[in-house]
């Protein structure tokens, strides 16, 4: 597989199953948003240094992949999506972001004013992260405004994701 191909020279990049859009499609900037989100939870992790945030970090990035899969097809594509044996974002998807959250709220680490990202290496990236979530979770939800998206549950998904890694920030500090 050749990572260099040139083919996107003029302005164009591929969707899954060989469509081909602008670089400026507001489908690619979800992907790439998705995508930056991905790589800053890399670097979440990397700085991390308890394995609950490695693993849990871990298992998110792997959605993500699943994630971007899915925003990476048209709508007319997706049954073939599912044909080609390629998984979606479910509730089950959610639900372990929830298991963590009850998890972490159990704790009592919630600050009783404005937190302010920096207080470690590894919350200000988890921080970094959280934004970067929000981010594409604007962009996603601009295609689902457009009837772009089908799976409701994308959303859902990031909405609970930039929760869990405040929490994951503020976890991280009380750990200190």
């Amino acid at each position: 597989m050749r990572i260099v191909t040139k083919t996107g020279d003029t302005g164009t990049t591929a969707l899954l199953f060989n469509r081909r859009v602008s670089k400026s499609h507001p489908r690619v900037e979800a992907c790439g948003s998705v995508d930056e989100l991905n790589a800053a939870l890399g670097i979440a992790r990397a700085s991390a240094k308890h394995s609950l945030v490695t693993e849990h970090l871990l298992a998110i990035q792997k959605d993500l992949i699943v994630l971007m899969g899915e925003i990476a097809t048209l709508p007319e594509d997706l049954s073939r999506l599912a044909k080609a044996g390629f998984s979606v974002i479910t509730p089950e998807s959610t639900k372990k972001l929830d298991d963590l959250v009850t998890q972490l709220e159990a704790q009592n680490i919630a600050p009783k004013d404005w937190a302010l990202p920096g207080g470690t290496v590894n919350s200000a990236a988890l921080d970094f992260a959280r934004t970067t979530c929000r981010r594409a979770q604007r962009r996603i939800c601009a295609l689902k405004e457009a009837n772009e998206i089908q799976n409701p549950e994308i959303l859902v998904y990031l909405n609970r994701l930039s929760g869990t890694l405040w929490l994951l920030a503020r976890w991280v500090e009380a750990q200190k």
